[in-house]
């Protein structure tokens, strides 16, 4: 828990991370933010996704529109808090010359949409009000 706190700390004083091990090559570092950019980039995709559920499909039958949007809308929040978490880990381990962090969330962020298309699958075989 004490390591989760530090890291969490560290997302709002990224500059403390420089005060841990050695200034990795700044390419690395470059790469590091650009992967962070796509996870938020793809964080917003879900929640925009998740508006247009609810906005845009109105005959849709509200427990199934409501619960397509939220899962949406979730799978954007824990993204893109998961990419400030990433970001971090990364970057001190970059610093520190460990391996970078392994992370189960890819997984199982593709599994939730999965899921998700899966539903809204049937719910275009089986009709908007069935």
């Amino acid at each position: 828990m004490s390591n989760f706190v530090q890291s969490l700390k560290l997302w709002f004083a990224p500059e403390r991370i420089r005060e841990e091990g050695d200034t990795p090559d700044y390419r690395f570092s470059l790469a590091n933010e650009r992967t962070f950019l796509a996870w938020l980039r793809t964080a917003l995709a879900l929640i925009g996704g998740g508006f247009a559920v609810d906005q845009f499909l109105p005959d849709l039958r509200w427990a199934w529109r409501i619960g397509l949007a939220l899962a949406l809308l979730a799978a954007g929040v824990l993204c893109s808090l998961r990419a400030v978490n990433h970001w971090v880990r990364c970057e001190r381990a970059m610093r520190r010359g460990e391996d970078l962090p392994a992370s189960r969330f890819p997984a199982i962020l593709g599994l939730a949409v999965a899921v998700v298309a899966l539903a809204m699958v049937v719910v275009v075989l089986f009709g908007w009000e069935g």
